[in-house]
């Protein structure tokens, strides 16, 4: 290896994942150089980085551009705090979080039925509490181009339960659904702060919520294979309409799209 030219090694090293460059850089000092190269860490940035940090509610500094890299790999908010970008760590593979602004939610702008406030715990500048309805829809939607192509992604909403508040959301399942031109995924859910509650409905329910690091709680919406040729919109939603009952207590922080 310390025989091969230096671009060779940048070349050998760009072939695989920026994991795997950061493994294999303890190795020798020939790859470890090649590893710290600005060239190679240019193969694993996105090609419109530089169009992306214009987009960045705050200036993004760095030394270089794997220092970019890693700055990168932690969400940073952008088009004026509606959404955030990162990329994954071990892939280099495009990642977004829409608001709860940058959503389509059924009569959030009416403060009889929805609060806009900030959470401490959210990335966003505020999340939105349900008060009371009996029509729950929330809707979100990003094209297929903003994504990494040839890559299987998931899609979530990021929700919470307001403590002691939260009511009449399990006394019917919610349906979650994806779409990605005719491509369509579906499936059930129950939203109540106990998990167990969803066994009265039995094997109707397909989907779980899962606690996350940050103190929300995420749920599938579905998956869908993005091959980048043609642009597409996915389109996310969470809804419970059947039902004519009030419910409330349900925060909103956005929807989240990430590479599996």
């Amino acid at each position: 290896m310390k025989d091969l030219p230096h671009d060779c090694v940048v070349h050998i090293l760009s072939r695989g994942s920026p994991r795997d460059a950061c493994r294999f850089a303890v190795v020798s000092s020939v790859i470890r150089d090649a590893a710290e190269s600005d060239v190679l860490w240019d193969e694993f940035l996105p090609s419109d980085y530089q169009e992306i940090i214009s987009r960045c509610v705050c200036p993004v500094k760095y030394k270089s551009k794997r220092d970019l890299f890693f700055r990168l790999s932690s969400p940073l908010l952008i088009d004026g705090g509606m959404k955030t970008f990162s990329i994954d760590k071990a892939t280099g593979k495009r990642c977004y979080m829409l608001s709860a602004r940058d959503l389509n939610i059924a009569w959030s702008d009416n403060p009889l039925f929805w609060c806009w406030k900030p959470i401490l715990q959210s990335r966003f500048a505020e999340a939105v509490e349900l008060r009371m309805t009996s029509w729950l829809e929330i809707e979100g939607k990003i094209n297929t181009k903003l994504l990494s192509p040839n890559t299987q992604y998931r899609a979530y909403v990021i929700v919470n339960m307001a403590s002691h508040r939260a009511y009449g959301l399990d006394i019917l399942p919610s349906e979650v659904s994806l779409e990605v031109g005719k491509f369509h995924s579906q499936g059930t859910i129950i939203l109540s702060p106990k998990q167990g509650s969803s066994s009265k409905f039995g094997e109707n329910i397909s989907r779980v919520y899962h606690e996350r690091n940050d103190g929300w709680l995420e749920i599938e919406l579905g998956e869908f294979y993005n091959y980048g040729i043609h642009e597409k919109d996915v389109i996310m939603r969470l809804k419970e309409i059947e039902g004519v009952h009030l419910k409330g207590g349900l925060l909103v922080e956005g929807m989240e799209i990430r590479p599996i």
